[in-house]
């Protein structure tokens, strides 16, 4: 299963033209979706209008939502200090807390964002850089 970050899907819902939900499945081939709850609260929050919202809300209707348990928190927080020990840094904690999600359910993280590789440098995070305008055909 592949645990989609809010960096691509805000790609593919400003999408209007259906090229790059195609090229994310392709990508994707076969395996399931998902996305956290930290993904929802952040597509949820730039929503530009009441429209937006309810786009953003049904289409969250449509995928699994994978969410943090008890132990998630304080992962997630280890994962902050042990880049912080190391003098890595992350410009976002919601970040490692989408990380630590991706590794205590075995997921691999799809996403277009540096930090995930800052991560992946204290946890064996399985992760794959997407970046829609790499994958644009001639």
């Amino acid at each position: 299963m592949i645990l989609i970050d809010t960096t691509v899907l805000v790609d593919v819902l400003r999408d209007r033209s259906g090229q790059k939900v195609a090229r994310l499945l392709s990508e994707c081939e076969e395996r399931d979706l998902c996305t956290s709850t930290f993904t929802e609260l952040e597509l949820l929050m730039g929503a530009r209008d009441v429209a937006d919202w309810d786009a953003i809300h049904g289409y969250l209707r449509t995928i699994e939502i994978v969410a943090p348990n008890r132990h998630s928190w304080s992962g997630a927080a280890r994962i902050f200090f042990d880049l912080r020990r190391r003098g890595l840094t992350v410009r976002s904690v919601v970040d490692c807390c989408i990380a630590q999600l991706a590794l205590e359910n075995g997921l691999t993280l799809l996403h277009n964002d540096r930090d995930f590789h800052t991560i992946a440098r204290v946890r064996g995070l399985q992760h794959q850089q997407f970046n829609f305008e790499e994958h644009q055909d001639p």
